[in-house]
């Protein structure tokens, strides 16, 4: 008989761990994994977003490109584990060059993980600002270039 009292009061506790315990701590591990995914999914589109506004200055920043208005189409996935995200932007000057810096950020909606990636830009560079919403239809990068060369960026599809 003490057998199984000693037997008892060695395996409750052990059970007690296996019910409760393990499927907690299981639960956590896979949420912080996901969260980790999550992020990891944001800065790649805040990266891809900043390259693309990048390459869209070098591009239209030409003495052989007219004054006028381009608009280039989101290529980003309009979501992120079915989460839709937002895109806003700030410029700042990098050096007395007056260089620019576009900072960019993406917050993925309803989960709040946030991303940031940034874009140097030259002198003539200016930001007119907008919200760019992943899966709305018109999501776009809008250029316009001025006759005296200045370009003016802003998020269409907000």
């Amino acid at each position: 008989m003490p057998h199984i009292t000693i037997e008892y009061v060695i395996l409750v506790p052990i059970l007690f761990v296996q019910i409760l315990v393990f499927p907690l701590a299981a639960e956590i591990m896979t949420s912080s994994w996901v969260d980790a995914r999550r992020d990891a999914a944001l800065q790649g589109a805040a990266s891809h977003l900043a390259s693309t506004i990048q390459q869209l200055y070098l591009s239209v920043n030409r003495d052989e490109i007219l004054a006028g208005n381009i608009t280039q189409a989101s290529t980003l996935s309009p979501t992120i584990e079915l989460y839709p995200y937002t895109a806003n932007g700030a410029l700042t000057s990098l050096d007395s060059n007056s260089s620019k810096k576009l900072v960019l950020t993406l917050t993925l909606e309803r989960a709040g993980n946030t991303a940031t990636a940034s874009a140097v830009l030259g002198p003539n560079a200016r930001w007119d600002g907008g919200t760019l919403i992943s899966n709305s239809p018109d999501a776009s990068i809008k250029v316009r270039k001025f006759v005296n060369g200045t370009l003016l960026f802003s998020f269409n599809g907000g």
